[in-house]
């Protein structure tokens, strides 16, 4: 430690600063020049020094003191002070009052709190002295710095707490992976407190890091994904350039490896056995394998192929590229009897090979798949996949056409038995034997009706019914000559009465039914006794001509000209057609201008048989109309009331009173045959009106005078009446006439008798009253 101590020699007044600090420097600024003299010790010379004013500029202050007490910054002292307290220090600028404190009567300076020189590495502070009597400065205010010194007291922080890195594997030694960056709030200039150097506490012996930039680098060649994938690294920064008792900080690298394809694919296993029944469909999947590839992504795409083997054009193998599996299937049908085993040779390869890895070997893998082929029961096979049969139209029944041929390809082979579907055969014409399958006719043929038929035939095994199969068979009937040829229309043929002998009039043609193999060819000619008809004849095969000059129609006005039509075919069949040829009268030309009535009125081409067929359908159309009608009527004729609840009864009053049926004399029957008594023109309410009809009217009974005659032809008319209700009808005739002779026969008078009345008097009114008499007149014989 230094001290300073300024003494006022002379006139010259000095104030004293004795700063506490070790290490400090000073700086002295010389105001103006005093001159001093004095005697020196030796040989008493005069001596000369320069006036000085404040003797100080900066002080140096340790930062993050921790000591008991406050920490002693320095003194203000100056020449003026005597000691007596007259004197005052005052001290302002940058933290004064709060962090520096000074003593106003010593002018010592004391830090009052902990400072950081992080926060703040320099304070400026100005001090004066004043005198309390005057409070005039008494000397001017200076200027002075206080510095914060450097110690170590922060560590190097790095950037990120966590970093994140990725290489690809089997990367070579020194590979960068990642550099990592730490910084330190230390004084870099001053000391070493902020020099950092780098280290790995953890990931050795994979990775390096440089101690000086912080990058992190592979340390080992060729490390493979497959064995690790995740590395975690912890590297340190320390200050103090590494040296013990340097603050550190750490922080952690996860580093990945990338996959790269560095593996070829691997079967697990070097055979597999798969089986398949028989009857699989060609695509049936029967298995799948995988070949195992560690590497990840499309560096473990595998494509799957059937390099050789006894069952390479049986069976075909594709890749699933979501499983990468190879799936084995069927690719053509199987068929136990023929095969029963199949060896493949199946070859996995990657589909993204890196060149880089190539030296390492072929990136494929082989394995041998071997199938099994089950036997299952298969239906019976036929021979063909169809069959063609001809036979001719005359063939007869009962006769073999041909022959289907069916068997069991298991090796049981069981026996088989054949059958027609007769929905393909509905009128039943062929049939088959069910042991050897021979198809026979079952009824007779006709070509020109049906040409072709197809019909299928059923081949089933015996032993098991469900086992069965179907086979198309295609029968042509052959054509036979049996249809003779006829004209091919009907011809309306005329000649003219001008005509000259040899004059071509008509031109035939003649149609069959069948069809000969070398086509058609006809022959026509005259009957034999028309051979030497000496009107027409036949030229050329086909041409009708004249022989004569002139017809008259008069003389005939229509010929007959029978002509035989043969064919070439065997047998030969013919027919004889009859033209008829009509005499018309014709112009210069030949043009026809009219011919007589009687050839007008011949047949226009229509047969007997289309006539009566005509004949039949008006008939029919007549008989439908006629019903139509009767119908219509009959509707309209029907009640309006068609409940069968609803029955009404039809009340006649005729407003006359008789004197009852043998009352002659009381009984006008007058009243009875008076027109005007009848309802003659109501209309019903039970039957729809007829309006446009007129009222039917009966005729009239004047003169009979019988009324019961009377009364059973009203109910003769209603009975036949076809628009009468159907229910009965109540007619009442009023007219009753005098009191009747028999009196009363009413049982409730009788109760106001006072005796039993005497009914022997019914037995006189004859057979009518015969009845009453017996249970009236009875009395004796209830009473024994």
């Amino acid at each position: 430690m230094r001290t300073y101590s300024l003494t006022v020699l002379l006139w010259g007044c000095m104030l004293h600063a004795i700063p506490m600090i070790l290490s400090q420097k000073r700086t002295n600024k010389h105001s103006h020049s005093e001159r001093i003299t004095g005697l020196s010790e030796n040989d008493g010379k005069t001596l000369h020094r320069t006036k000085r004013g404040w003797m100080w500029n900066q002080f140096f202050l340790l930062e993050e003191y921790t000591g008991p007490d406050t920490q002693y910054v320095g003194k203000l002292h100056t020449d003026q002070d005597k000691g007596d307290g007259n004197l005052k220090y005052i001290l302002t600028g940058d933290g004064a009052g709060s962090l520096f404190i000074i003593d106003e009567n010593t002018g010592d300076i004391h830090a009052a709190k902990k400072l950081d020189r992080e926060e703040k590495s320099l304070y400026v502070l100005r001090a004066k002295a004043i005198d309390r009597k005057t409070g005039r400065q008494v000397e001017p205010e200076s200027e002075f710095i206080i510095k914060i010194h450097d110690i170590n007291d922060n560590e190097p922080k790095f950037t990120k707490d966590m970093y994140t890195a990725s290489i690809p594997e089997m990367s070579g030694v020194g590979t960068s992976v990642i550099q990592v960056t730490a910084t330190d709030a230390d004084d870099a200039n001053y000391g070493n407190s902020a020099k950092i150097v780098y280290s790995i506490l953890q990931g050795q012996p994979y990775f390096s890091v440089d101690p000086e930039t912080g990058i992190i680098r592979t340390a080992l060649p060729d490390m493979s994904r497959e064995n690790r994938e995740q590395y975690q690294v912890v590297i340190q920064a320390k200050d103090m350039g590494g040296q013990m008792g340097g603050l550190s900080g750490t922080t952690t690298v996860n580093i990945t490896l990338i996959d790269v394809n560095d593996n070829p694919p691997r079967f697990p296993q070097s055979t597999y056995q798969f089986s398949s029944p028989e009857s699989a469909p060609p695509g049936t999947a029967l298995g799948r394998i995988k070949a195992n590839d560690p590497d990840l992504g499309e560096n473990a795409e595998t494509e799957y192929s059937i390099s050789n083997g006894d069952g390479s054009d049986m069976f075909d193998i594709i890749t699933d590229k979501d499983t990468q599996e190879g799936i084995i299937t069927v690719k053509k049908q199987l068929d136990f009897e023929n095969k029963m085993l199949y060896t493949l040779r199946v070859e996995a390869t990657n589909t993204h090979p890196d060149p880089r890895f190539l030296q390492l070997g072929p990136f494929k893998d082989t394995a041998l798949v071997k199938i099994s082929v089950e036997d299952i029961d298969e239906p019976p096979v036929f021979s063909r996949p169809s069959y063609l049969i001809e036979v001719d139209e005359d063939a007869k029944e009962g006769s073999i056409i041909g022959q289907v041929v069916a068997q069991d390809p298991d090796v049981t082979r069981n026996a088989i038995k054949y059958s027609v579907d007769r929905h393909t055969d509905l009128d039943r014409i062929f049939n088959i034997y069910s042991g050897n399958g021979s198809l026979f006719i079952s009824k007779p043929l006709d070509r020109e009706e049906s040409p072709w038929h197809n019909i299928t035939v059923i081949a089933t095994e015996i032993n098991n019914p469900k086992q069965s199969s179907q086979i198309p068979v295609f029968i042509r009937i052959l054509d036979i000559n049996d249809h003779a040829p006829e004209f091919a229309k009907y011809y309306e043929t005329f000649v003219c009465e001008n005509a000259k002998a040899g004059q071509l009039i008509q031109t035939v043609s003649a149609v069959d039914k069948d069809e000969p193999p070398r086509g058609h060819k006809f022959f026509f000619e005259l009957v034999p006794e028309f051979a030497a008809h000496p009107n027409f004849s036949i030229i050329d095969n086909k041409g009708i001509m004249t022989r004569r000059n002139g017809y008259s129609r008069s003389k005939m006005s229509t010929y007959l000209l029978p002509v035989i039509i043969f064919d070439n075919d065997y047998p030969i069949q013919s027919s004889t057609g009859t033209l008829t040829i009509r005499v018309c009268a014709c112009d210069s030309r030949g043009n026809m201008q009219s011919c007589n009535a009687e050839a007008l009125l011949l047949p226009a081409g229509l047969s007997t048989g289309a006539l009566i067929a005509i004949l039949l359908c008006i008939i029919i159309l007549l008989v439908l109309v006629v019903l139509f009608a009767a119908l219509k009527r009959q509707r309209k004729k029907e009640p309006l009331i068609i409940s069968k609840d609803d029955v009404r009864d039809n009340i006649v009053t005729y407003n006359d009173e008789g004197g009852g049926e043998e009352d002659t004399q009381a009984f006008d029957i007058g009243t009875l045959r008076n027109p005007e008594a009848r309802e003659e023109s109501k209309m019903r309410r039970d039957v729809i009106p007829e309006t446009i009809f007129q009222i039917r009217r009966t005729a009239p009974l004047w003169e009979n005078i019988d009324v019961q005659d009377f009364i059973h032809r009203r109910l003769k008319e209603n009975d036949l009446d076809p628009s009468a209700p159907p229910y009965d009808s109540l007619a009442t005739y009023a007219y009753e006439g005098n009191d009747s002779i028999a009196n009363s026969l009413s049982s409730l008078e009788s109760l106001t008798t006072d005796g039993n009345q005497d009914y022997d008097y019914l037995s006189e009114w004859g057979p009518r009253f015969k009845k009453l008499a017996d249970m009236y007149g009875g009395e004796e014989s209830d009473r024994d």
